[in-house]
């Protein structure tokens, strides 16, 4: 063998060998949604064994679950967008993981609002309890002032 031949072999095997470990790290990097869309499935059974149990979330307990998932799922597309072409990613799932996503946002905006409305309430509880109210029946501030009784004879 020349010494032309040689070069040009180990050429052409740096350059196979340099295109597999790509092909093999872009295969790695194809994976890598994977690791979301486990972490949005226990999300989600988290949410669904909680509606289903007999003991309930607190209204913040729910905004911090969903936040959480619209986290997760802000990350996922942001994934499918910049690996889309690349990882070969159908549109049918990017366009259904972001309709997911879209649905969750409205669903979180609702619960945290919510968890906002019982939180002012129960601080405004806390307040007008320890400003002296709140020993009336229902919760009101009771009746005040004085009754006098009747003058002469019953």
């Amino acid at each position: 063998m020349s010494f032309k031949t040689i070069a040009a072999l180990a050429v052409l095997g740096t350059a196979l060998a340099s295109s597999q470990a790509f092909a093999q790290g872009a295969a790695a990097e194809c994976g890598a949604i994977q690791q979301t869309l486990q972490a949005r499935k226990d999300l989600v059974a988290k949410a669904n064994s909680a509606s289903n149990s007999k003991k309930k979330m607190t209204p913040a307990e729910a905004c911090a679950l969903f936040g959480k998932l619209q986290a997760n799922g802000t990350a996922g597309i942001k994934w499918i967008t910049a690996n889309k072409e690349w990882c070969s990613i159908p549109d049918s799932f990017a366009e259904g993981f972001k309709a997911d996503h879209n649905k969750v946002s409205g669903i979180k905006t609702k619960i945290c609002g919510i968890a906002a409305q019982a939180s002012k309430m129960e601080a405004q509880a806390k307040a007008q309890a320890q400003n002296g109210g709140g020993g009336g029946l229902l919760g009101g501030p009771g009746l005040t002032g004085s009754l006098k009784m009747p003058q002469g004879a019953l």
